[in-house]
């Protein structure tokens, strides 16, 4: 059951929904009800703002709710991520492209050590800012949002509204479509 929910959790939402409210109710072990319930709360949060505000490990004052009319790639992550690391050349790409369109990232490391996250960012160029609490998996921001696998990289529209649980697939794609919609309301 573990596996079924982990694989289509990252899948359509249409499908993860149905398959966690299946497990849900259906006579499985508490702990994968459990973790049904937590793919559903992230479900829950397509279409809503995403709340994080933080100071970044170059001192930063990171407020997601201030970057309206910008596309926001959230990226749950750590420099001891096999996957993450592979996934780092794409999202570099579709950063150095659509940064000058309206294209930030926010990296959320899952890092236990601030010194080799520092040292893994300045040896790949990585210009946006990164959130550390040095929690690892017990990472504030992670706990919050219910992230249990990474990389997760979800996409916030110029609205501040979440649009996408898995944004890996097809990244530029996506950002492109998100960056074509009409722009956010001027502040008042």
């Amino acid at each position: 059951y573990q596996l079924l929910l982990s694989l289509v959790a990252d899948g359509p939402a249409d499908v993860a929904r149905e398959a966690a409210r299946s497990m849900i109710n259906t006579d499985v072990p508490e702990s994968v009800r459990e973790a049904a319930q937590e793919v559903l709360d992230r479900l829950d949060r397509l279409g809503k703002p995403v709340d994080i505000e933080f100071t970044s490990t170059d001192g930063r004052k990171i407020d997601l709710a201030g970057m309206k009319g910008k596309v926001v790639l959230i990226d749950f992550w750590a420099t001891w991520c096999g996957p993450c690391i592979v996934e780092l050349p794409n999202v570099k790409a579709a950063y150095e492209k659509l940064h000058p369109q309206g294209f930030e990232i926010l990296g959320i490391s899952f890092d236990q050590k601030k010194e080799a996250l520092e040292t893994f960012v300045e040896k790949e160029k990585m210009p946006w800012p990164q959130y550390f609490d040095g929690k690892g998996w017990e990472n504030d921001l992670g706990q919050r949002f219910g992230i249990t696998s990474i990389p997760a990289m979800w996409l916030v529209d110029k609205m501040g509204n979440l649009r996408d649980l898995s944004a890996r697939e097809g990244l530029e794609e996506k950002v492109v479509k998100l960056l074509a919609e009409a722009d956010a309301p001027a502040a008042k």
